[in-house]
């Protein structure tokens, strides 16, 4: 061999190198949520804007004080402490104190992931652990929706109280879509929920926006499609179901679909890698699961929305869902009499 030639390399498996990484697939996430989050600013005004940075930064601010030194700036440059804020803000309402809104994204990455080893290690989805979080603590300003704004920089009284005071009245709280179908039997149009000129969460609103950014993941493969597509034909077999005894008071498939957090929850937090099941047979049972707890919860249960409990309760499902599901070692036999 002469000099010319290149030295030959000995390296150990895995031989194949992984185009996509952690920051890259956070900033597909960014991308896909880009569309809903700017209609979300659009329609419910600066007010919205000022609450997704109060839970960016209450997310990166906890993770940079509780990351060593030394790995400050590895763990901040994936981007994905403040893609946890940026979820947790869009299921928040948009007059939300904004000191409540930094406390969120506290909880989030401070309960939901630091203290579980950081990312990668974490059994729940973090943005849901600080919406958990906020709604048990404060149930009352997790409740109180808004409308649109008379003007986009009219910001709501509510945004800015102190911390630890109730804020003056500002606006009378207006029923969402899935409140309105749980106590009052009437339904919202399917296009206003498509094109989101409704009330609910500053980036909930706009099932059209949230569906094409969701499909984006899928394309781009960062996200197992059987998770979302799981919890769609579930939540609207069920909902077909139960529609069909009683169609005044049990809501429709597509209302199902289109309303509330559903495509938030499906597209963008279930189908957390680290949070849901591995294997292709475990992620179709953690979609029916998902899809059944929702509608289940809506229905029947005290709230109006069911999607939070139902990733929750089967992100604390998915390391036996994993287990079950694991596939069986080539060469080893069925039984416990060792291999063959």
């Amino acid at each position: 061999m002469s000099e010319q030639d290149p030295k030959l390399l000995l390296q150990p498996a895995p031989l194949l190198q992984q185009g996509m990484t952690t920051p890259q697939a956070m900033k597909d996430v960014w991308i896909a949520l880009a569309p809903a989050t700017l209609f979300g600013i659009w329609h419910f005004g600066i007010s919205s804007l000022l609450v997704i940075i109060a839970t960016i930064v209450g997310a990166v601010v906890t993770e940079w004080a509780f990351t060593p030194a030394a790995k400050r700036q590895i763990v901040l440059s994936d981007w994905s402490g403040a893609l946890t804020g940026l979820l947790l803000a869009l299921t928040l309402p948009p007059g939300l104190p904004l000191w409540m809104a930094f406390l969120g994204g506290a909880v989030s990455t401070g309960l939901g992931k630091v203290m579980w080893g950081g990312l990668g290690n974490n059994l729940f989805n973090p943005a849901l652990v600080g919406r958990a979080f906020l709604l048990a603590t404060f149930p009352i300003a997790m409740t109180t929706w808004h409308g649109a704004p008379d003007g986009f920089f009219t910001i709501h009284a509510s945004n800015l109280a102190m911390p630890l005071m109730q804020s003056a009245t500002d606006a009378i709280s207006q029923a969402t879509p899935l409140g309105l179908m749980k106590f009052e039997q009437s339904a919202t149009a399917t296009g206003s929920l498509l094109l989101g000129t409704t009330t609910g969460s500053l980036g909930e609103t706009s099932a059209l926006l949230l569906l094409l950014g969701g499909i984006f993941l899928i394309l781009r493969r960062d996200i197992d499609w059987r998770i979302p597509v799981a919890i769609f034909v579930t939540a609207a077999l069920f909902s077909m179901i139960i529609n069909s005894v009683d169609a005044m008071k049990y809501p429709a498939p597509l209302f199902t679909l289109f309303s509330g957090g559903m495509m938030l929850g499906a597209l963008f937090m279930a189908p957390d890698p680290v949070t849901s099941p591995l294997t292709p047979k475990g992620a179709i049972i953690f979609g029916v699961g998902v899809g059944l707890l929702v509608v289940l919860i809506r229905v029947w249960g005290g709230l109006p929305e069911g999607m939070m409990y139902a990733i929750l309760l089967m992100n604390a499902a998915t390391p036996l869902i994993d287990r079950v599901t694991q596939p069986r070692v080539f060469g080893r036999a069925k039984s416990n009499g060792g291999a063959k």
